[in-house]
């Protein structure tokens, strides 16, 4: 069986990372730097993206920096991870569906003390790849329209060093800098009448956050966690080309001219989670999030930033019948999440609704696992100028551990 999995699981993540380069995201990427990523660690997708209150004691959580603090000692975690998304997109009079694979994220993590834990990691932090055809738009205090066709690609990184430190058995804190760099490329063209705009650019974003997390645990039971994700500001600068078609006689306005634009502006976010096990075999997490998009002061030109709250709610169970039988060491898990959105267009909310399931495969009677998921969700909805998404995912990490510096009882 292990033999199995580990090959199974090598086999789906070298797919996904050949086909990670052709990324497919949300019609709602068009906005900002693009749609905001969840490339979440272990078995967290698994249980509705919760899990602010879990330790990092079998996998790295990448919700919380404070986790860190309970790495069990001389053990070395890696976690890789990818995703399949079937995505069907509805507006009034059309559907479509596109289907695409995503690498997720490349981490690692170790104990520099018996209280402390040190990780690194790479993950997207959005996606800024889109293709719309003719959207027809009104044209502001008139009765006319336009019509916009985009074609977009590219989006942010998220490189970032996280250190937790547990005091006593009960309290522990923990801080996370991250490092936000990438591109995206923009082609759209306005139809007015008979005349048409083409603009061409590429957008070069750069800039640092930081991140402080807390954990505290009440009893052995239940643990209490919060965060807090300092508000940073994106560097932000384009080359871009111009030129306008009227009756086929095209006039270039700018070609390739560089310049400095407004910086993109990333809120203050505040989390609180919980996490409760029941009996030793159910545990449930569950999470609550405020992202203050209003503080930022920013627009887009087809809609606003607001303020944004996320709920996710998680359960996990494992039998422990007999731990000599292998499915009886797998955990089973379900979650569910559900936030308002940090766009409104027209008045009206991009909100998004998700439930999922999972199995947490162990490898070896050791912390390795294979986590296997399944998310159903929609985002947006359909009415004028908004397409509503639905989407399947499947997303599998695989997270290896490995014991440093034991020596042999015997030689």
């Amino acid at each position: 069986m292990k033999k199995k999995i580990i090959y199974l699981s090598y086999l789906v993540l070298l797919s996904v990372a050949s086909f990670s380069q052709s990324i497919s995201s949300s019609p709602y990427s068009l906005y900002g730097v693009g749609s905001l990523y969840d490339s979440d660690f272990g078995t967290i997708p698994s249980i509705g993206s919760s899990g602010l209150a879990l330790p990092s004691d079998t996998f790295i959580n990448n919700l919380n920096p404070a986790s860190l603090g309970y790495m069990p000692l001389n053990h070395f975690m890696f976690d890789i991870g990818g995703k399949a998304i079937a995505s069907t997109y509805q507006s009034g009079s059309r559907t479509e569906n596109r289907n695409n694979f995503q690498f997720s994220h490349l981490a690692f993590a170790f104990p520099v003390t018996k209280n402390s834990g040190f990780s690194v990691a790479l993950r997207p932090y959005s996606s800024a790849t889109f293709k719309i055809s003719n959207l027809k738009l009104p044209i502001t205090d008139s009765q006319e329209y336009y019509y916009l066709t985009a074609v977009g690609s590219g989006g942010l990184n998220n490189f970032d060093f996280s250190y937790g430190y547990r005091f006593g058995k009960k309290f522990s804190a923990g801080v996370s800098a991250a490092v936000l760099f990438g591109n995206t490329t923009d082609e759209r063209s306005y139809l007015i009448a008979n005349s048409v705009t083409a603009i061409s650019k590429k957008t070069n974003y750069n800039g640092l956050r930081a991140t402080f997390g807390a954990q505290y645990k009440i009893d052995s039971t239940f643990t209490i966690a919060s965060t807090f994700k300092l508000p940073a500001q994106v560097k932000t600068s384009k080359v871009q080309t111009v030129q306008m078609v009227t009756d086929e006689v095209v006039t270039t306005v700018e070609s390739d001219v560089a310049s400095d634009v407004d910086d993109y502006y990333l809120p203050s976010e505040i989390g609180v989670g919980i996490s409760k096990r029941f009996k030793n075999n159910l545990n449930v997490t569950f999470d609550y999030e405020k992202s203050l998009w209003n503080n930022t002061n920013q627009s887009e030109l087809y809609g606003d930033f607001v303020n944004q709250d996320r709920f996710a709610l998680g359960f996990t169970y494992k039998p422990k019948k007999n731990i000599r039988k292998y499915w009886d060491r797998v955990q089973y898990a379900m979650g569910a999440n559900f936030d308002n959105g940090y766009l409104e267009i027209d008045g009206k909310r991009i909100n998004n609704a998700a439930i999922s399931i999972g199995l947490n495969l162990p490898i070896e009677n050791t912390f390795s696992s294979l986590n296997i998921s399944y998310s159903y969700g929609q985002k947006g909805r359909i009415s004028d100028n908004l397409i509503k998404e639905n989407y399947h995912k499947l997303s599998l990490n695989l997270s290896l551990d490995g014991i440093w510096f034991v020596k042999r009882k015997i030689e």
